[in-house]
């Protein structure tokens, strides 16, 4: 982990694309004009992280220059490696921001800045000093109190963003209808939670925990829950057969969707016909 005034000036990757095979953690006190944030007036501005995860594509933007800039940010990077064998490889996919985008980045207030910073600065100190056998489960149980404590702000943020997030789970209820509606579900078939997401400018992952949230519902199950209401409306309301409500509502395969429909509601599309 390095502070941004122990790495070379940045400036000539301006405008470059970087994959690396890293979990990466960068955290900026403020805003940050090398990448580009979106904050609502309800967010706090005292410091931002943002979450990569191995694999992924960083594109550097803006100026990158700037002396104060530079003191005031903090990297940390740690290969999948060095968890493999801990409890962290175990709960690592559970930190879903990982695979958020830029735009959704965590806001902090001054006393979670500290926090966070307290744990930076633990990781520094053991890192720097003589390996022993406590070395890596130290520093590894220091790195999972960061992303939990980070875990713990992001709800926050949700919170705080509820009228915002609100509006969000209307708009995303009218996509629905909408892609019913104008035939998309021939095209497309079954709604996805990435098509979902892309149509309200969200990577799927904050999509789905801010349903979550919200809601108590991830992206996926309020998808399911549309679906079967509209199945339950057209075997009770029409003489289609069950394949061609099936193909009505996305499915290839009927048995897709009986099988669907079994899971969320105990019975047969055939029985729930029949028994109402």
């Amino acid at each position: 982990m390095v502070k941004q005034s122990e790495l070379r000036n940045l400036s000539d990757l301006v405008g470059m694309k970087i994959v690396t095979d890293l979990y990466l953690v960068i955290v900026k006190k403020g805003g940050c004009d090398g990448f580009v944030y979106g904050r609502s007036s309800y967010d706090f501005e005292e410091g931002t992280i943002n979450f990569f995860a191995p694999g992924q594509v960083v594109q550097i933007n803006g100026n990158l220059d700037d002396e104060t800039e530079h003191k005031e940010s903090w990297k940390l990077a740690f290969h999948p490696d060095l968890i493999r064998k801990s409890e962290l490889a175990n709960l690592i996919d559970h930190f879903s921001f990982f695979d958020y985008d830029l735009t959704e980045g965590l806001h902090l207030s001054e006393d979670e800045k500290n926090t966070i910073e307290e744990i930076l600065d633990r990781i520094v100190k053991e890192s720097h000093q003589l390996i022993d056998n406590h070395s890596q489960r130290l520093i590894i149980a220091n790195i999972q109190l960061l992303l939990e404590y980070c875990l713990r702000f992001y709800d926050r943020q949700f919170y705080m963003r509820s009228n915002i997030n609100s509006d969000i789970v209307a708009r995303f209820e009218k996509l629905l209808k909408e892609y019913f509606k104008t035939g998309k579900v021939y095209d497309l078939g079954v709604p996805s939670v990435g098509y979902c997401a892309s149509q309200l400018n969200l990577s799927p992952n904050y999509f789905s925990d801010l349903l979550k949230k919200e809601t108590g519902k991830s992206a996926q199950e309020h998808i399911h829950s549309f679906i079967i209401e509209r199945a339950k409306y057209r075997l009770l309301s029409s003489s289609d057969s069950i394949s061609e409500i099936g193909y009505a509502l996305g499915f290839t395969y009927s048995s897709n969707f009986s099988n669907l429909f079994k899971a969320k509601t105990g019975m047969s599309p055939r029985k729930f016909r029949n028994s109402s």
